[in-house]
């Protein structure tokens, strides 16, 4: 059987990699490390050139322009597809192999994935690398979880050949995203699911139209989601967690706490009284109840969970009593979360600081 060889001659942006005359720290370091990259170009069984002269045919192989990118099929039917950011037409098919610019949109992989174009048997190649991403190694970290291979100058690969993962035989996996309000903490959670092809968005956080800030900050977020992505507003996480398909992003466990501790009575409940909900104790039992079902669902997730939630240990102790209990339960809480997880990181100014155990 033939098959086709891909030749990566300039695996960078359009300028490539330090971009000329840019000072930022992203090139700098590049030029430090001896990383440079050329602009973007690759070779299709040594005579077919991208970008290049060539169209319609070239050698046997037939090109299809694209906005934003090519369709190649080999002579041997082996297909194709590169580019930036191509816009693939509905009924294109499954490709062999793709090699695409994940760093400006990571999700057109989830929409590729998605229509069945990219499976477990593709290729999945990430070029155009910039100062748009701020190092080789945090390119290869987002290429892990993309399930891509970041190429660099002079690789060459063979398709059909090693592929990348199949998005179905993920392992069980349950990632927590902790961060400080305005660290970038959900941001960080979204790249990581932005190349499934299906996820569930389960958003805790209640509308409340008589806090237009509050209605603003959650329109925000539903703006920079892929279209495709399902949202489901709930508070029954246990209940989403056992009964979902694909992946799950859960934003976040703050906002989620905040409306479990309303439906429990715990705010009302105060030391030594009884309240209407039936006093401190009957809140605290049902609190109990609510997290520990969390806790064991998030424990036996089968499938890929992304949870977010707020660091509590970084900010000054709250001068109400109302504040120390939500920081105490949150915090609680946070814990016994992240000894279930499978991975842990902490965002801070849009930074990830990974842990390891």
């Amino acid at each position: 059987m033939r098959r086709v060889e891909i030749q990566v001659r300039g695996s960078g942006g359009r300028q490539g990699w330090p971009t000329p005359g840019c000072r930022c720290a992203a090139c700098q370091q590049a030029g430090v490390n001896g990383t440079a990259r050329l602009p973007f170009s690759v070779l299709i069984n040594g005579v077919l050139e991208l970008p290049g002269p060539d169209a319609g045919h070239a050698r046997g192989h037939r090109v299809r322009q694209l906005a934003g990118g090519w369709d190649v099929t080999g002579p041997d039917g082996t297909r194709l597809l590169a580019g930036p950011c191509p816009e693939v037409p509905a009924d294109a098919g499954r490709y062999d192999a793709v090699l695409l610019d994940l760093i400006g949109d990571p999700a057109q992989l989830g929409r590729l994935r998605r229509r069945g174009a990219v499976t477990g048997g593709t290729l999945v190649l990430a070029g155009f690398a910039d100062h748009r991403i701020r190092s080789e190694r945090e390119l290869a970290r987002r290429c892990g979880f993309w399930g891509a291979v970041p190429v660099r100058d002079g690789d060459r690969y063979t398709v059909p050949g090693a592929a990348g993962r199949s998005p179905g035989g993920r392992r069980p996996w349950r990632v927590l995203v902790l961060g400080g309000s305005g660290s970038g903490k959900s941001a960080e959670a979204e790249l990581r699911l932005a190349a499934e092809p299906e996820v569930t968005y389960v958003a805790t956080g209640r509308v409340d139209p008589a806090d237009p800030e509050w209605t603003a900050r959650i329109a925000a977020h539903q703006d920079r989601r892929p279209s495709w992505w399902h949202t489901r507003e709930s508070t029954e996480l246990a209940g989403v967690l056992g009964a979902f398909s694909g992946a799950v992003l859960v934003d976040s466990v703050t906002t989620w706490l905040a409306g479990v501790m309303d439906d429990c009575g715990a705010w009302d409940a105060q030391d030594g009284a009884e309240g209407d909900a039936g006093g401190p104790g009957a809140a605290a039992v049902r609190l109990a109840e609510r997290t520990d079902a969390l806790v064991a669902a998030w424990r036996q997730a089968d499938g890929y969970v992304v949870a977010v939630s707020d660091e509590t240990g970084l900010g000054v102790v709250p001068d109400t009593r109302a504040g120390r209990l939500f920081r105490d339960e949150l915090g609680r809480l946070n814990q016994r979360l992240a000894a279930e997880a499978d991975e842990f990181v902490l965002v801070v100014a849009g930074r990830p600081m990974l842990t390891a155990d």
